[in-house]
């Protein structure tokens, strides 16, 4: 029998612990489905980093010289996923990246389930900017995902005729707002993108709540706080309704009726009670557990080389619809949601069925030239 020693690697304590939670408990599922199911062995090696850059790597390699694992389910950041690629890569195994991202990577030893700009970012700022208008606020996490968000929004932004009124980013963790707020509330934009993570983001909210109390001008129906990373996982720990209102954007939510989805909130309901929701960070780390384990049966090996080149050749139905990874880029066609908060819920607005990854957004950039470019003509005598 083929047994597959999988590592699950995200960080279920520290700053952004409740990700790590959600991201662990939808793999622990998963792997309880299938071990009745399916006809491989599965042996899960669990490891929580806490938010730390160093016990990350440390892990990732035990997991792969000492308990054997040549597949990883993990990390949380950007920053975790890059200080672990070099250990995945050294030692030939592949790292399954389920949370999302800002692109501008393909790496052969990474498969990418989270989504990237063109799955989340674009498709928001085409609802948002004709919606509420084009003077915008960009607050981040201060490291990549933050850097990156605020750059392609700034832009997207440009392009579209209108105007960054003021950027602000603060270190993972961090939950003194008071002075993003007070720009906010002297720049007066028409509706703010949030890239931070954790604690500073929910401190956010719940600020700008209070503000909109003062002034109805900063109340979400006039100027919403919109994410790509916030869940429902984090709503109990902002406050149950002190983010109503605002807008995120996800490749899942709980609120999605579907009978795939249905059945998986049926068995996290016996297994963690009724009032559970189910998060996009849960939903993909489940689909992608399953999307790997899937591939490892179909080749009757754990040979990531193998596994890579089984991945074009399926679907795997689930929560998220059918789940595909793109062999040219590693990353998986995603559809798009947009959610409106309403106590521990969202609210789905808005969505657009999967679409294919376009991490380095070259499909995004060929059209903005055939846009702009200019006709060429030569004078013929």
């Amino acid at each position: 029998m083929t047994v597959l020693r999988l590592g699950i690697l995200f960080s279920a304590s520290g700053d952004y612990g409740v990700l790590g939670r959600d991201c662990r408990d939808g793999a622990m599922i998963a792997i309880e489905e299938l071990r009745s199911a399916c006809s491989i062995a599965i042996e899960p090696i669990f490891g929580d980093p806490g938010g730390s850059s160093e016990r990350y790597v440390e892990l990732a390699r035990k997991m792969l010289l000492e308990d054997g694992c040549r597949h990883v389910i993990g990390t949380v950041t950007s920053q975790a996923r890059k200080d672990v690629i070099p250990v995945i890569e050294k030692h030939d195994a592949l790292l399954w990246y389920v949370c999302p991202y800002e692109g501008f990577e393909a790496n052969p030893n990474v498969i990418y389930t989270g989504a990237c700009p063109n799955q989340h970012l674009l498709p928001l700022f085409e609802h948002m900017l004709p919606t509420y208008g084009r003077r915008v606020y960009l607050a981040g996490a201060n490291y990549i995902w933050g850097w990156e968000m605020n750059r392609l929004a700034r832009e997207i932004v440009t392009e579209a005729g209108g105007e960054i009124v003021g950027e602000r980013c603060l270190p993972i963790g961090d939950a003194d707002v008071g002075r993003i707020v007070a720009e906010v509330a002297d720049r007066r934009p028409e509706f703010i993108l949030s890239n931070m993570l954790g604690p500073s983001n929910h401190a956010f909210l719940r600020a700008m709540r209070d503000l909109g109390r003062g002034d109805p001008a900063f109340r979400p129906e006039h100027c919403p706080v919109v994410s790509c990373d916030l869940t429902e996982c984090e709503l109990p720990e902002i406050g149950f309704g002190a983010a109503d209102g605002q807008l995120a954007a996800a490749s899942y939510f709980d609120s999605l009726d579907s009978v795939a989805n249905g059945a998986l909130k049926a068995h996290v309901a016996r297994e963690f009670g009724s009032e559970r929701r189910v998060s996009s960070y849960f939903a993909t780390s489940y689909a992608t557990v399953r999307l790997c384990v899937e591939a490892v049966t179909r080749c009757g090996t754990d040979d990531p080389i193998e596994v890579r080149s089984a991945l074009g050749g399926f679907e795997m139905p689930g929560p998220l619809g059918p789940l595909g990874v793109d062999p040219a880029t590693n990353h998986a066609s995603l559809p798009f949601l947009l959610g409106r908060i309403s106590g521990a819920d969202f609210i789905i607005l808005q969505t657009r069925p999967a679409m294919l990854a376009d991490p380095y957004l070259i499909r995004r950039r060929a059209a903005s030239q055939l846009r702009t470019a200019q006709p060429r003509f030569r004078i013929v005598s």
